[in-house]
């Protein structure tokens, strides 16, 4: 699942708060003794797991690091007002996305159909009968006809399936904590940039072969309340400012939420945490580094808290570089 809220992330795809219409439950507290044990053994060993702000120095530079959520909740209001004068006095903002880059992706979706759909084939091609119906009903369920899925890229339809229906009609307010933290920034005459272009999630997906691609849209199949479940846990868990928990409860519990074997969902998610997390880990590592050297004062970079934690996470690697680290208040 927090794979998909980055894939969401980049595509524009903002949703709206998780409260106004969904009733999902934190699924912490479900855990079986199994489940718990392979919980606790990953998180022992994921390197950075917990805090949504931290501050990097070296050589007399200083780096805010601020994992986001790009969901809006009324949990957010305090943290942003605490940020706030942060982003005031930085020198520059750093973003997955920002304001130019979203123009650029709404202009690409607009005229460039063949990002999203299939080139030569239809989804009730690719998919057996039983679950392109099951397809078929979570589209209607999401208000969208089946035959405009039906042509659809496999991966851009698992995304849309991993959004409960409760929250299908609230996807284009954007008051996650990078939107606000942008908005701060731009009233405050404080340049923003983003990490990345836009086009760096579509090739991240279309590096993906058409068999993984099948299996995200197996993966998302499952009851609405499900996926209502899984956006709470991993709420919970942010504003616990326990990102890496998060991750690691989701990726425990997908055997028991999917139809998916144990190795189809390893395969899911290696596959997607190499190409949406890891991979742009390592890409956001120069660009951040060279910005700071370029800057007389501080930069402040914030992005998904899904990219702070792990081996491969953006704490760790700036580490790898001779970054001292400390966890500062959220």
């Amino acid at each position: 699942m927090r794979l998909i809220l980055t894939a969401l992330t980049l595509l524009g795809l903002c949703t709206a708060p998780l409260f106004a219409s969904c009733q999902g439950r934190d699924l912490m507290g479900t855990l079986t003794d199994s489940e718990s044990a392979l919980f606790q053994e990953q998180l022992a060993a994921t390197p950075y797991p917990e805090g949504n702000h931290w501050r990097a120095t070296r050589d007399g530079k200083t780096l805010h690091l601020i994992g986001t959520l790009h969901l809006g909740d009324p949990r957010m209001d305090a943290p942003a007002d605490r940020l706030a004068p942060l982003i005031e006095g930085a020198d520059l903002l750093l973003l997955e996305m920002a304001a130019p880059e979203k123009e650029a992706l709404e202009t690409a979706l607009k005229t460039r159909m063949d990002l999203l759909l299939l080139p030569d084939s239809t989804l009730p091609e690719l998919l057996p009968e039983e679950e392109w119906n099951r397809l078929a009903e979570a589209m209607r369920l999401r208000g969208m006809p089946p035959f405009m899925a039906a042509r659809m890229r496999p991966w851009y339809v698992s995304i849309l399936l991993a959004i409960p229906p409760c929250m299908t009609a609230q996807l284009t307010e954007a008051n996650g904590l990078d939107a606000r933290l942008e908005r701060a920034a731009l009233a405050a005459g404080v340049p923003t940039r983003s990490l990345e272009p836009y086009e760096t999630g579509f090739a991240a997906f279309s590096d993906m072969s058409l068999d993984t691609q099948l299996l995200m849209i197996r993966s998302a199949l499952s009851r609405p309340q499900d996926a209502e479940d899984l956006f709470e846990t991993m709420l919970t868990a942010y504003f616990g400012e326990a990102h890496a928990a998060s991750q690691i409860a989701l990726e425990v519990l997908s055997p028991r939420l999917t139809p998916l074997t144990p190795a189809e969902n390893a395969q899911v998610f290696e596959v997607m945490d190499g190409a949406l997390i890891a991979g742009r880990n390592r890409a956001w590592i120069p660009v951040l580094t060279n910005t700071l050297d370029d800057s007389e004062g501080y930069v402040v970079a914030a992005f998904g808290a899904a990219h702070l934690s792990g081996d491969e996470g953006v704490l760790q690697l700036l580490e790898n570089e001779g970054f001292a680290l400390e966890q500062l208040p959220f």
